[in-house]
């Protein structure tokens, strides 16, 4: 894995690992996860077989990244986030891949501290969950989530900052406006 760091405590395991992703100590990345290019997997994180994660993603300290997760480039997990893959799990009911259920996370979202993401669920582009948010149900694109379960409680721009009612970013000056499709937001 030319262009890969993986710090002597880290262990990478996977031969799917894109050039300029670094893997820090004691965390773990199984054979067959595929971690794109410019990737931050931090101590304690780990990514199972069948995760995916895309380019410049970045995977902090204790998060738990299992098969059939999907994220797209340019997402944050912070501290201690947890995905789940399984409705219904049993310790004497072995399941393979195939009978799991996956979970997306678009491009440039952001999942805060300690959030659990209930599996089947999709994260739209540049949503934002609040630390220690329960996602039970899909995130619209934009959405600012928290709460258990999480619920919108706003909008926030791709700078991450919160949008006024108008759906005006203060921080960088973008617009938005509701999607055609009703689901989320799109810059104007």
């Amino acid at each position: 894995m030319s262009g890969v760091f993986v710090h002597e405590r880290g262990l990478c395991e996977s031969d799917e690992v894109g050039d300029g992703t670094r893997v820090w100590a004691f965390a773990h990345v199984l054979p067959g996860a595929v971690v794109g290019r410019d990737c931050n997997i931090c101590d304690g994180a780990f990514v199972e077989t069948g995760a995916v994660l895309g380019n410049g993603v970045t995977v902090k300290n204790g998060t738990l990244v299992f098969g059939g997760v999907t994220c797209e480039d340019d997402v944050f997990l912070g501290p201690n986030v947890l995905f789940t893959n399984d409705f219904r799990p049993r310790a004497h009911i072995k399941k393979g891949p195939d009978q799991l259920v996956d979970t997306v996370v678009r491009r440039g979202a952001t999942l805060g501290a300690g959030t659990v993401v209930v599996c089947g669920t999709e994260i739209g582009s540049f949503a934002f969950a609040g630390a220690g948010a329960v996602v039970t149900k899909d995130v619209p694109p934009h959405a600012f989530v928290a709460g258990n379960p999480a619920v919108r409680k706003g909008w926030v721009c791709e700078c991450a900052a919160r949008l006024d009612d108008a759906l005006h970013c203060a921080d960088c000056g973008s617009d938005f406006r509701v999607a055609d499709d009703g689901n989320g937001l799109t810059r104007v």
